[in-house]
């Protein structure tokens, strides 16, 4: 799949960080993104990003070996924020841009994460690196009559 940044408009904020490859990195990149959107006072759901960036990047560590860091990348654009999580491992994650043939079970826990970034982002998917892949979701902006007071 093409990356998110082949056919975005300029970002008018962008992070790029290295996080440790453990469950530590979690917190660390929901914070980041909560900051980013809550500086720029950005439009997108603040909630759903801090979620679909903590299921990517605990999928990173859960599933891809290797001592090396993850890295989240998080861009603002004027038409929503797209995030994506970089690791060492090629492979595609597994059923995000193809649902599975069977509906998973929504209490297991496995699975569940990509679901989620399939139904509450506008778009997602990976593309390979260098040194891996990176996996990414798209959010729009919300309109103004939807945003919380």
């Amino acid at each position: 799949m093409n990356g998110p940044a082949l056919y975005q408009s300029p970002a008018l904020a962008s992070w790029r960080i290295a996080l440790p490859h453990t469950t530590a990195a979690v917190p660390v990149a929901r914070a980041l993104v909560r900051t980013a959107l809550a500086e720029l006072e950005h439009a997108a759901d603040s909630d759903t990003a801090e979620l679909l960036t903590a299921e990517l990047v605990a999928n990173a560590v859960e599933h891809t070996a290797g001592e090396g860091p993850i890295e989240l990348v998080v861009e603002l654009l004027p038409t929503g924020c797209t995030v994506e999580v970089h690791d060492p491992d090629p492979a595609p994650p597994g059923h995000l841009t193809h649902p599975l043939p069977v509906a998973p079970d929504p209490w297991q826990e496995h699975g569940r994460g990509l679901l989620l970034i399939r139904a509450l982002s506008s778009s997602c998917g990976h593309r390979p690196t260098e040194s891996g892949k990176a996996v990414w979701f798209r959010l729009p902006v919300v309109p103004a009559q939807r945003r919380p007071l």
